[in-house]
């Protein structure tokens, strides 16, 4: 039976961070994990390029039930640390927009940074290592893989959450939590898009078309780009606000968030009174949308001077404030992340650790902490893991 200091379960962005950390401060660490490869996700993330941190980064840009929970984490390790690690490696990136950050080469870069960093600590890694079995005694843990038993005094969870099971995502974090009384937050999909309900299935053939749009629930609003495809709404601020959408609740959608429509056609009322309404709005809207409400007879299809007083105001409500009703979201299939998780409230925000087990600790995703769209899930990862590191590194000298 191989016995470790700390034992690290899942070889994501914060299994590896901890791991190097750990490494790097003396300990033995192990880190087991149940795919063929490391850092599976950050590899598919960001389109290929990994959106590793944000510019800007606030406890405001994430969502927990224990709102106060990310403050000390993200102040004790912030984005411009990793900003700096990065550039230490020579990575080149680039600011795509809203302050998110990119690799110029590839999220390749990232892994192979997180693997170098391991290396600096004698981290051992271990692949296809399946867990199916935990046990605490008085100090310390038993965890049982199909082929092998190992044994640590710390047990770091950092296996994630449910969004994109094609990457191995399952459950076990939820189950390790449950096993030892901690509470699990309700989860589910999370950076998200939107399904047609079959009333709404004309709009598919629009598919491929973006256009920037302001989205709202009561709680927030967003203004990014929208794209219609052919299962429903994406886009970034789709994604968006699929973090403050509950099911059965309309989204309020702007589509023209720059301009006023009313003011633009009693403009041209005055100045070009024979122009068609379609035309007017195709100069502002995708043509292609502009087309299939003159088709669902939602639009009057008319010279402007022919358009009614009442059908000006309900093309000011169609554009300005659509009411989307989703018929749901594609689910943890292409959900960037999963909202809920191990309920932070029994977590200590120090150190990651269980407030009632002595040597459990659990970090990024599979923590009911969600981040915007834009590089704060992974800089969640990067503090998390430091501070659970730290705890850890700390713990032996009080």
């Amino acid at each position: 039976m191989k016995q470790v200091d700390v034992l690290i379960i899942g070889a994501g962005a914060a299994g590896l961070f901890c791991a190097a950390q750990l490494g790097q401060g003396g300990k033995k660490v192990l880190v087991l994990d149940s795919g063929k490869k490391i850092g599976r996700k950050i590899l598919m993330s960001g389109g290929g390029f990994c959106n590793f941190t944000n510019l800007d980064v606030t406890p405001q840009h994430y969502l927990s039930q224990n709102r106060h929970f990310v403050k000390s984490a993200l102040a004790r390790y912030s984005n411009w640390d990793f900003i700096s690690l990065v550039a230490s490696y020579g990575i080149a990136y680039h600011e795509k927009e809203l302050g998110q950050l990119f690799c110029d080469e590839g999220a390749e870069q990232i892994v192979n940074l997180l693997k170098a960093e391991c290396d600096k600590g004698g981290v051992e890694i271990a692949l296809r290592q399946a867990v199916i079995f935990v046990e605490k005694f008085a100090h310390h843990f038993q965890i049982s893989t199909g082929s092998e038993q190992f044994q640590a005094k710390q047990l770091v969870i950092a296996t994630g959450g449910l969004s994109m099971p094609s990457l191995g995502a399952s459950p076990f974090g939820y189950k390790v939590a449950e096993q030892f009384g901690i509470g699990i937050v309700p989860v589910r999909a999370s950076l998200v898009p939107f399904t047609w309900k079959e009333g709404d299935k004309a709009f598919a053939t629009l598919s491929g078309i973006a256009l920037p749009v302001s989205v709202s629930t009561p709680r927030k609003t967003f203004t990014n780009q929208m794209l219609f495809t052919h299962r429903g709404l994406s886009g970034p601020a789709i994604l968006q606000i699929s973090n403050y959408w509950e099911m059965g609740e309309s989204v309020e959608i702007d589509l023209l968030p720059s301009e006023n429509i009313l003011d633009i056609l009693h403009t041209l009322r005055q100045s070009s009174p024979k122009l068609q309404l379609k035309t007017v709005l195709a100069r502002y809207l995708p043509k292609k949308l502009v087309e299939l409400w003159v088709e669902q007879k939602m639009l009057q299809d008319d010279v402007i001077a022919q358009v009614s007083k009442s059908a000006l105001q309900a093309l000011a409500q169609l554009v300005h404030h659509w009411q989307f009703l989703p018929n749901g979201t594609e689910g943890y299939r292409t959900a960037e992340v999963t909202m809920g998780g191990v309920d932070c409230h029994e977590i200590s925000s120090q150190t990651m650790e269980a407030n009632q087990v002595k040597g459990l600790y659990f970090i990024g995703e599979v923590l009911d902490v969600t981040g915007w769209l834009g590089g704060y899930n992974f800089q969640w990862a990067w503090s998390s893991a430091y501070a659970c590191a730290q705890g850890i590194l700390t713990s032996g000298q009080k």
